[in-house]
């Protein structure tokens, strides 16, 4: 077989794997909000009160990322926990947002267009709706299982890698659009990913979103 097939055969296997991957995490459980308002990659939203697993590292948010996410799946697939268990099924989004060591960051800072080292980032994996605080299995002591209440979020979506830029960008536009339908915030700013990084980046759901008040 010729380079030129090798090529084609690889690109094939890849599209392949990449479908997959794509499918499966179309799949899984994601919260059941309800849309209140549609302007394009922009919604206002209504969750119901959930329950997440969250964890925070300090650092850049990519390398903060990595460790906060290995430590949570270690926690759902029941590799460090104090009594063990099953695992607990994997959901979507993961949501990440910055946590500023003096004061909550707001839409009303100024944009962050770099991620520094001193950072202090919290990832929150969302825990299936089958389960409550008492039925969920024992976490270690510096993973956190809370209930975060019925909230209303504003969200922009968009696809690819979310490099910072990316993430500024639909920040700055998100709040924008804030603006113009009057809505206050009243929470922080929230990243949410909702594929994994096997997805090819131009299938890969993001968002940013922050609480706003219903008025």
């Amino acid at each position: 077989m010729g380079a030129r097939k090798w090529i084609f055969v690889g690109l094939g296997l890849a599209a392949l794997v990449a479908g997959v991957a794509y499918a499966q995490y179309r799949n899984i459980e994601t919260p059941d909000y309800q849309v209140i308002m549609a302007d394009g990659s922009f919604e206002l939203r209504d969750y119901p009160s959930m329950i997440v697993a969250e964890v925070t590292h300090d650092g850049d948010r990519r390398r903060a990322s990595g460790a906060s996410f290995r430590r949570l799946a270690a926690y759902i697939f029941a590799n460090d926990r104090p009594e063990g268990g099953e695992e607990i099924a994997m959901t979507s989004p993961v949501m990440q947002n910055r946590i500023d060591q003096n004061e909550p960051i707001s839409m009303t800072s100024p944009v962050m267009q770099a991620e520094t080292v001193d950072e202090s980032w919290r990832m929150r994996f969302v825990m299936p709706s089958q389960y409550t605080l008492q039925t969920l299995p024992t976490a270690p002591a510096d993973i956190s299982l809370i209930e975060i209440p019925a909230r209303r979020i504003a969200a922009v979506r968009f696809n690819g890698d979310a490099p910072a830029n990316d993430l500024a960008a639909m920040e700055q536009d998100l709040a924008e659009w804030i603006g113009e339908q009057d809505l206050t915030v009243i929470g922080d700013v929230e990243y949410a990913f909702y594929d994994a990084p096997m997805v090819p980046a131009l299938l890969r759901r993001n968002e940013v979103m922050v609480e706003v008040a219903v008025q």
